[in-house]
């Protein structure tokens, strides 16, 4: 059997060498970052099977990593944090975390974590998609790219977010709500306007006409929904340009 990949994400070194110590104990081959810029690199690049993350990194918060992988992954995620309030969980769990362990734990428990979400991705295995393909549209999932016919897209971070978001749920109305809470975070409840806003110019890059969408339809006072297409992209080793 391959070897469990985990990235450890954790700026405290002490605890860093602890839960290293103790998931390379267990047989785990541990890959390690101290912020969340390098997380969201190992994340991207080393591809791993489960992620364990602080959620107070010195350059930024950890729910900005779960937002970005969730969207393009759904590996498993185990939040370690300080914060014990119910309302930093529930953040944490809303965003995409799938468990939450709170400092200090014991490793033990810790181990027990990770065993149960890998049986969890196990029984899921299969399910995954590491690329959507729609219309004349191909989206890498794990290169973060979209390209149209072999040609680049050019979208911005928010966009890309946007449309893989909508994109993983085909055919189902998305409120203004749940995109705001998964591309932007909690703090922007109220601004719906910034889902408009996007969503206008995500149209003109993907729509043929933007003024009457095939993909991307308006479910007017709710919000929107995400039609596929059959598909004429082509094979993922075409060209394409990241999202930036």
């Amino acid at each position: 059997m391959n070897t469990v990949r985990i990235l450890l994400v954790e700026d405290e070194e002490h605890i860093r060498r602890f839960v290293r110590l103790s998931l390379t104990e267990a047989g785990y081959e541990v890959f390690e970052a101290g912020s969340l810029q390098r997380g969201l690199i190992e994340a991207g690049t080393r591809r791993p099977d489960l992620v364990v993350l602080d959620l107070g990194l010195p350059d930024g918060d950890g729910l900005d990593l779960i937002r970005d992988v969730r969207t393009w992954s759904p590996m498993p995620l185990i939040v370690l944090s300080a914060r014990s309030a119910e309302a930093d969980k529930i953040l944490a769990l809303d965003a995409g975390a799938d468990d939450y362990l709170v400092k200090p734990f014991g490793s033990g428990e810790l181990l027990a974590r990770v065993r149960a979400q890998l049986r969890r991705q196990q029984h899921q295995a299969g399910a995954g998609q590491s690329t959507i393909a729609f219309g004349d549209i191909l989206i890498d999932l794990g290169k973060r790219t979209a390209s149209r016919q072999g040609h680049p897209l050019h979208l911005t971070p928010i966009e890309y977010r946007l449309l893989t978001y909508l994109a993983a749920h085909p055919e189902r109305v998305l409120t203004h709500q749940q995109l705001l809470l998964a591309v932007w975070g909690p703090g922007h409840a109220s601004d719906s306007h910034y889902v408009r806003v996007h969503m206008a110019n995500l149209r003109k890059k993907i729509e043929v006409d933007a003024a009457r969408p095939q993909f991307l339809h308006t479910e007017v006072g709710i919000g929107y929904r995400f039609v596929p297409l059959p598909t004429t992209a082509p094979e993922p080793d075409q060209g394409s340009a990241s999202a930036g």
